[in-house]
């Protein structure tokens, strides 16, 4: 059985009114369940751990006396296979929307924030002929600790434009991006720009002349800072120096 502490979710905002706008195609003689009923029950769900249909359906029976404190429940906890068929049938953007205005609501950035985004492949895509390799290119709030949003990368596109789609979801305004030299492009950083939010990008060599031209412009500019960093591991010692110019 599922183990939930319940704690834990009294101190969230109540989630319901974020998805009780997204709409199914679900014939009306079959709507034993209410849709905001199912999505709040496998959002607890997996939070508590749930990997499958059957683990929100045991979780939605073990918790039902008090799911029903602020859930309607008309035909009490909806089985395993109508978790399922209401997913297979919603509209992932939708949803996806619901949830990242949710979470905004839960964890609310501060300023200063540092907003990692970077991409992933989801383990287990693509090992099988028949299976795509999906790729996602998330935003992770390192004081939150929670992955703020994520999208997925188009399969006819890369994580360049996706990051902009990103950034779109977000509320960033005096946050500090930090992307690898992926998104180390002109376009990402206007709009990382045009959402009131600072940047650090990486940048390599496989930009042209860019790399040589800003090490350039360093050399000749006054050290307004710097950090120095020792780390002693694997039979080696790293120095790291980091110095920033104005």
């Amino acid at each position: 059985m599922l183990k939930v502490n319940i704690f834990v979710f009294f101190h969230m905002e109540n989630p319901i009114h974020y998805f009780s706008g997204i709409k199914a195609p679900r014939i009306d003689r079959t709507k034993a369940h209410l849709l905001e009923d199912i999505i709040v029950i496998s959002i607890l769900s997996v939070l508590c751990g749930a990997e499958t249909w059957n683990n929100m359906e045991d979780f939605g029976e073990e918790k039902e006396d008090w799911l029903k404190t602020f859930l309607k429940l008309p035909e009490g906890i909806p089985s395993h296979d109508t978790f399922n068929r209401v997913f297979s049938i919603l509209d992932p953007q939708l949803l996806e929307e619901a949830f990242i205005q949710w979470t905004c609501s839960v964890a609310r950035l501060t300023d200063g924030e540092v907003i990692n985004i970077d991409g992933k492949t989801i383990c287990g895509s693509g090992d099988k002929k028949e299976k795509r390799i999906v790729h996602m290119v998330s935003a992770w709030a390192n004081v939150n600790n929670i992955v703020s949003g994520q999208v997925k990368v188009d399969d006819k596109s890369n994580g360049i434009t996706a990051i902009p789609e990103l950034l779109k979801l977000l509320v960033l305004k005096s946050c500090i991006v930090t992307i690898d030299a992926m998104g180390c492009q002109k376009e990402i950083a206007w709009a990382i720009i045009a959402v009131e939010a600072n940047y650090i990008l990486s940048l390599k060599g496989n930009q042209g002349n860019l790399l040589e031209q800003t090490e350039d412009s360093f050399r000749f500019l006054d050290v307004a800072s710097a950090n120095e960093e020792l780390d002693a591991g694997h039979g080696r010692v790293e120095r790291r120096v980091c110095t920033g110019s104005e």
